[in-house]
């Protein structure tokens, strides 16, 4: 598991999550298809972060509340990018997440209503796989039990990626 990161990871999180609800008043920047480049002021400097809203949710009777998955940077992280699903119900403690794009599988951990890559070297590989493919799918699992299952489309990310890299 993720040592050192995991405070940092929390954090983006607390971040992020703050980003995403109307406290911290995030701007879109640009939408690239189904990816929007988002920026907020946070003590002067302006953060951004790309976001994307699943298209399929499994399964369809149940109540799944607002989930996104989003791509920032960790605060002390420099140019490297840390995604995270972020669902609307907390997620399994202990649990794990999967991403899968194009046969390739990544697994998270997950803390609260978050998931975060396992292995920080794997999150390169899940941004490049990413920028490769054109859907990915979500695989979690809901505090009271229930199996769920988002589908994001990729189209947009990388255009949205190279957007938010020229934020400062």
């Amino acid at each position: 598991m993720k040592r050192l990161s995991l405070s940092l990871s929390i954090a983006l999180a607390g971040t992020l999550a703050g980003a995403v609800t109307a406290h911290a008043q995030p701007s879109m920047v640009k939408q690239f298809d189904d990816w929007g480049v988002y920026s907020y002021d946070r003590s002067g400097k302006t953060v951004c972060y790309i976001l994307t809203v699943p298209k399929t949710m499994q399964p369809a009777a149940v109540d799944h509340g607002r989930n996104y998955f989003v791509v920032g940077r960790a605060p002390g992280r420099g140019t490297n990018y840390e995604p995270q699903a972020i669902m609307g119900y907390d997620l399994k403690p202990g649990s794990r997440a999967k991403v899968e794009i194009g046969g390739k599988e990544f697994t998270m951990f997950t803390k609260g209503s978050s998931a975060w890559v396992l292995e920080e070297t794997k999150e390169p590989d899940l941004i490049e796989s990413m920028r490769g493919g054109s859907d990915m799918t979500v695989d979690a699992v809901s505090r009271r039990g229930t199996a769920t299952s988002y589908t994001y489309s990729l189209n947009g990310v990388t255009a949205a990626l190279k957007r938010m890299a020229q934020c400062n």
